[in-house]
């Protein structure tokens, strides 16, 4: 009888080491989560804050690429300009 009583004794000791298995493994995972969602924020931070986001960043890169854009086309203009009179003047 003895062995009968031992055998749900053990079959608790083995359910409950288990379930002490599962809670930890199930704080892990809660923490790596929250670990992800602080990560999370700080992507989100980067890319959306206004002022310095990523946005931001490519607002401004194609700003100057515009300025820079009609500089050169300037420039280009009065050297095109500038070397018809020269060849004017020569003729």
């Amino acid at each position: 009888m003895s062995s009968n009583n031992d055998l749900p004794r053990d079959l608790i000791v083995e359910l409950t080491r288990k379930l002490d298995r599962l809670c930890v493994t199930m704080e892990s995972v809660r923490d790596k989560q929250d670990e992800m969602i602080e990560n999370v924020s700080k992507i989100k931070e980067a890319v959306y804050n206004p002022d310095e986001g990523l946005y931001a960043r490519i607002r401004s890169l194609e700003s100057w690429k515009d300025t820079a854009s009609k500089v050169i086309w300037t420039l280009f203009t009065a050297v095109i300009g500038l070397t018809s009179a020269v060849v004017i003047r020569l003729l």
